[in-house]
């Protein structure tokens, strides 16, 4: 009765004691060293993946009745055209609509949206593949022979439709139609591929004779080693000895200046090699190496080699000419450490034996002998031994780390602060670049530019930036490159380009200012043609005007006025306003010349004659008789040669007598005239 005096009637008669939820007290963790078996983040993710609860499916939806497959089918026509009419070009959807009418067996209506797809784009060889294989697959054979015929006609360098047409009628038995759309596909002259399945077509069927004449119009199409060595070994296999024989020479003939012929001549002495002609063999050889230059023919050498090796008398013959020429080029090293040329052969004959130690060894020995003195000719060509070191790594060793390290050991090892190589920094940053390294390559870029800055450099790495679409580095680098440079007129000049390709006209502008105000420049002319050439582009002819006055301030050139002149006489304004401001500027020069240099009286004459071209240019607005009084009369003249010894005779020379020169000229011997009478009367008078 005591327990039930304690027990809670809502809790059926239990005590709280009883009804407590013991929970485990937290243990206190002593060993905290790894588990020797541990639970990767991996297995976690598996096991979460395991025990998720499948996906909830909306119920299959079942049509009992044809009403609600009309209804069915009218809903899905009306989403496939409206999903065509917002994404006509989307070929994968026309694809999906079409395969959706085939499965509901209306054929018809699958070919038409077929047919409206391929309107879309018929170029699209997909559709024709997918259309044509409906077609086959419900057994529609003309249908799809229509499709086949119409694909090749309108697509005859898609190689895969031709391929699926022949097989379409080789499956069908029709061996005559498959071989009649092979000869119209070889019409098309396709590549080696194409032709090659027409001779295994052939062949499937015993028609030997078929084959042969095709692979003769084979060699006609494709005149490569490759071709004619399939030819030979068509007949080989054949049987036909002598005409494989044939072949090869006719080959020989016709391709024994050609890049592969080391590969012809090769396959040929094999030939004969098999047919126990061992002499043939050895005479193609032999007229091979005599004809073939040396820097091709190290495959050619090394296969006579092992041919003499097997069938000649000479035992280890390969073995003992490398042998003996690495001894004479050791010899040569030995002798002359810095002969950098005897190096380039050792590392030629090494290469040839595609040891990649030795290759390796010879090329550390190679650079180890650094040239003595710091100038740089003496490093010309010490530098491409560790070009080409760097260029075998990558492209025959094909070890990236490795090519790293030898641009960069190279790199550290130029002084530049006497001279450097814009070559070996711009192969470092394109060996990046290959490798997709892009911030490595402005790494490398970048310290070119800090250590030793060149022309060449500045023009790699803003042609990359600019490639990449990054203006504002472009920018930076052309004003480091203007601070390194300030007279180079062709940084100033491709600045400002670049500024007017992005329509930033003042700052184009604006470049061109600050260019033409430097107190020395390399190149000016072009640096204000460009200026000049960038205003009439612009429609600026008060601006052009301007800065032809401010040219002719600096010089007073012949070609800047021509170049004035015919600026006027070209400026979009009215014609007669051109014609006048030409002549001003025509009048102008001419006034320069007579009074301000009249020692320059052959450009002066020059000056006419373009004056007097211009205004015959002008048709009936010019007028010729404003030049024709002005120009000179040409005069043969002949001076004395003065040299060393005294006199050593006469030159000729063209002078040019203008008419105010004529005039004044008439004048003094007028002066002269009246002078000699005056003389006469008084000596008449005194007599």
């Amino acid at each position: 009765m005591a327990s039930n005096k304690d027990g809670d009637p809502s809790l059926g008669y239990l005590t709280r004691k009883d009804t407590e939820v013991k929970l485990p007290r937290p243990t206190r963790v002593k060993n905290k060293t790894p588990a020797p078996v541990q639970i990767t983040a991996e297995q976690i993710l598996r096991e979460a993946r395991e025990r998720q609860e499948a996906d909830i499916r909306p119920p299959k939806q079942k049509i009992t009745d044809s009403t609600e497959l009309g209804d069915y089918r009218l809903r899905k026509r009306k989403e496939f055209e409206d999903l065509i009419r917002r994404v006509r070009w989307n070929i994968s959807v026309w694809i999906k609509y079409a395969q959706w009418e085939e499965s509901q067996k209306d054929f018809n209506r699958a070919r038409s949206v077929w047919e409206r797809a391929l309107e879309v784009d018929y170029r699209n060889h997909t559709l024709w593949l997918k259309y044509a294989e409906v077609e086959m697959k419900n057994k529609f054979i003309n249908h799809a022979r229509n499709v086949w015929d119409r694909a090749v006609t309108l697509l005859p360098r898609v190689d895969q439709l031709w391929y699926k047409y022949i097989h379409m009628e080789e499956m069908l038995g029709n061996i005559a139609g498959a071989r009649q759309i092979f000869e119209r596909w070889m019409g098309w002259m396709p590549d080696q591929q194409g032709w090659l399945s027409y001779i295994k077509f052939e062949l499937r069927y015993n028609e030997v004779e078929r084959a042969r004449g095709i692979f003769e119009r084979f060699v006609q199409c494709h005149p490569k080693v490759s071709a004619w060595i399939r030819f030979a070994k068509f007949e080989m296999k054949n049987g036909e000895v002598a005409r494989a024989r044939n072949v090869y020479e006719k080959a020989v003939q016709k391709l024994a200046d050609d890049e592969e012929a080391e590969m012809l001549f090769v396959a040929f002495a094999e030939f004969e090699e098999r047919c126990k002609e061992t002499e043939r063999a050895r005479c193609i050889y032999k007229f091979a190496l005599d004809h073939i230059p040396k820097g091709r023919a190290e495959d050619l050498y090394r296969k006579f080699v092992a041919f003499e090796k097997q069938y000649g008398d000479k035992e280890g013959i390969e073995d003992a000419i490398v042998g003996k020429r690495r001894f004479q080029y050791e010899d040569e090293v030995r002798k002359n450490p810095l002969n950098y040329d005897a190096w380039f052969d050792y590392i030629r004959l090494e290469e040839s034996v595609t040891n990649k130690v030795r290759i390796r060894e010879v090329y550390e020995r190679a650079i180890a002998n650094v040239p003595p003195a710091q100038e740089k000719r003496y490093w010309q060509r010490y530098i491409y031994l560790w070009i080409n070191y760097a260029l075998y790594e990558e492209l025959d060793a094909e070890d990236i780390e490795r090519t790293r390290e030898v641009y960069r050991e190279c790199l550290n090892l130029i002084p530049h602060e006497k001279f450097s190589f814009a070559k070996i920094w711009l192969l470092a940053a394109q060996f990046e670049i290959r490798h997709l390294n892009l911030n490595g390559a402005r790494q490398v870029l970048g310290n070119a530019i800090g250590k030793a800055p060149k022309d060449k450099i500045f023009k790699k790495y803003i042609e990359i930036e600019l490639q990449l679409g990054n203006i504002d580095r472009c920018r930076k680098l052309y004003e480091k490159y203007l601070e390194w440079s300030p007279e180079n007129c062709y940084a100033w000049s491709k600045y400002a380009e670049l500024e007017r390709s992005l329509s930033e006209t003042e700052r184009a502008r604006s470049i061109f200012e600050l260019a033409i105000a430097q107190p020395a420049l390399d190149m000016p002319e072009l640096l204000w043609k460009a200026y000049i050439d960038f205003e009439i582009s612009e429609g600026e002819y008060d601006r052009t005007r301007e800065l032809y006055e401010r040219l002719l301030d600096r010089t007073k050139h012949l070609k800047v006025w021509i170049s004035y002149a015919k600026f006027e006489a070209s400026a979009m304004e009215e014609q007669k306003l051109c014609i006048q401001n030409a002549r001003r500027v025509f009048e102008k020069a001419l006034n320069y010349f007579r009074m301000s240099a009249p020692e320059l009286k052959e450009e002066r004459a020059m000056l006419l004659d373009e004056w007097l071209d211009m205004e015959k240019s002008f048709g009936q607005l010019g007028d010729a008789s404003l030049v024709e009084p002005k120009l000179p009369k040409k005069l043969k003249k002949r001076k004395q040669i003065a040299s060393e010894d005294g006199l050593a005779g006469y030159e000729e020379y063209i002078d040019y007598v203008f008419p105010e020169e004529a005039h004044a000229h008439n004048l003094k011997i007028l002066e002269k005239a009246r002078e000699w009478k005056r003389q006469k009367l008084a000596s008449g008078a005194d007599d």
